[in-house]
């Protein structure tokens, strides 16, 4: 992708870490405006109109969760990346469910940050039309005809398995929260224990190390992601 004309708003009230992302990012392509508090950054939005937001969880006159639900509410569909502390599991997963697209823990890379910001903005052309033929790696899904190979071998899935998989794919790259792929595959009053079930036996059918999975990994407290497609 090329990143020329990306603009990308940094929202965090820390100034090194403005400055950090600012030289990082920039570096990269991406153009960087900034914002130190909710209210220069919903100025900035209207304004400059950035093609991605990295947000900051902890503002000082606004959470980053509420001001993120206020864009969603308003309609603005910029994606989303949050900042957070590792601990903050129960914001990331709030931030996630009110509609950011992922997250990265503090403290963290300017790769790591920009890899994440990448996913992102092809997920959001993605939506635009899905693809009959999702491919990663030696992983293959038709979703057309519902056919899931690995490494040129047929795997015969379940219903759920292969409806969990769809879901992953349809969003790949992308963290999904257990709330997310339970309310889409069982409903919302699933127990998470169903989807922990179910992710296990499909890695046990689709990757080579179960243990230490390729395609589909654990975000620890948040949910699962399935590997971008090639």
């Amino acid at each position: 992708m090329n990143t020329t004309a990306v603009k990308i708003l940094v929202v965090d009230d820390e100034p090194p870490i403005r400055k950090l992302l600012r030289v990082g990012l920039g570096a990269q392509g991406y153009v960087v405006n900034e914002a130190q508090s909710a209210a220069s950054a919903r100025v900035s939005v209207a304004e400059d109109q950035p093609d991605l937001i990295v947000l900051d969880l902890g503002l000082p006159d606004k959470s980053g969760q509420d001001l993120l639900l206020g864009w969603r509410e308003d309609g603005v569909q910029i994606p989303v990346v949050i900042l957070s502390s590792r601990t903050d599991e129960a914001g990331i997963v709030k931030a996630l469910e009110s509609g950011a697209d992922d997250y990265v823990t503090k403290p963290f890379g300017v790769n790591e940050l920009a890899a994440r910001i990448r996913v992102a903005l092809r997920h959001r052309l993605q939506q635009q039309g899905e693809k009959a033929i999702f491919q990663t790696g030696g992983l293959s899904i038709d979703l057309v005809k519902r056919i899931v190979k690995v490494d040129g071998k047929e795997i015969k899935l379940s219903p759920k398995e292969y409806d969990i998989l769809r879901v992953l794919a349809q969003h790949a790259g992308k963290v999904l929260t257990h709330q997310f792929l339970l309310k889409q595959i069982w409903g919302p009053a699933a127990d998470v224990q169903y989807l922990r079930v179910y992710v296990r036996q499909l890695r046990q059918k689709i990757e080579e190390i179960p243990d230490q999975p390729h395609y589909i990994t654990t975000e620890t407290g948040v949910g699962y992601r399935l590997r971008e497609p090639d």
